[in-house]
């Protein structure tokens, strides 16, 4: 397991969708992964106070474990009136590098700093 924190950065960005927010992400990875993030979001936010959704694909260049690479995350967010559920996982074969055959999922926690926990698995 790696975890640490990342600092984000969002840019948003025009929309071809009404309603539809489109954001350019920058992250900085501190502590097991050390590296940066760089992806595109889609966000909404319905009428109901607390209910919402995004999704993020995001590559990932850096060093864990000893081995620099890069991967991808595909991201799904959804707020149902303030009960958040996540999924990101690693797209698969999108290791490279060290980190070629990389497997996972990550967890974040937004109100913690963006603190970050991922479990992954990398063959040898």
């Amino acid at each position: 397991m790696a975890e640490g924190n990342f600092d984000i950065d969002m840019q948003l960005q025009p929309s071809a969708v009404d309603g539809i927010e489109r954001f350019v992400v920058k992250k900085t990875f501190h502590g097991a992964l050390e590296g940066t993030g760089h992806g595109e979001m889609l966000a909404v936010r319905t009428a109901v106070e607390g209910s919402a959704a995004y999704v993020l694909i995001e590559r990932i260049t850096g060093r864990m474990a000893g081995r620099w690479g890069s991967f991808l995350l595909r991201h799904d967010g959804l707020m149902d009136r303030q009960a958040p559920t996540q999924n990101i996982v690693v797209i698969p074969d999108s290791g490279t590098d060290g980190l070629e055959g990389l497997s996972g999922t990550m967890t974040i926690d937004a109100e913690a700093k963006h603190r970050y926990a991922f479990r992954y698995s990398c063959p040898e």
